[in-house]
């Protein structure tokens, strides 16, 4: 079974920067296409980005294209997201999901999710 958790989240004011950590256990990690997504208070979850199982494809939302950055380090099972020029209204709980399969840019149906980290960005 896959274990998704993960890391990096807390507090910072707008303009700051913080990279989360999504650590991958229980298959091989390097077969799974790998998503975050964001959910802010009252509002749906939103996709903000996606990379493929090489990590040589990335999908970014426009809402966050420009300032974020998806990779994914395979040997050590683990896919990042690092996140510059922090805006209030990126304030949400960010997950991070997997999905084998082929990879689809803005795919938003995932296997496996994990719980989600707080980011609070204040103006």
């Amino acid at each position: 079974q896959v274990q998704l958790v993960e890391s990096g989240g807390g507090s910072v004011q707008a303009g700051g920067s913080l990279r989360l950590s999504c650590a991958f256990s229980g298959r091989t990690f390097s077969n799974y296409n790998m998503g975050w997504f964001r959910q802010a208070p009252g509002k749906e979850r939103e996709l903000a980005g996606t990379i493929s199982t090489s990590g040589g494809l990335t999908y970014y939302a426009n809402s966050v294209k420009g300032r974020f950055t998806i990779s994914r380090d395979n040997a050590k099972n683990t896919v990042y997201l690092q996140m510059n020029s922090l805006k209030p209204e990126d304030t949400a709980v960010y997950y991070c999901a997997a999905k084998s399969g082929p990879y689809v840019f803005n795919e938003r149906t995932y296997d496996y999710w994990g719980r989600g980290t707080q980011v609070t960005v204040s103006s």
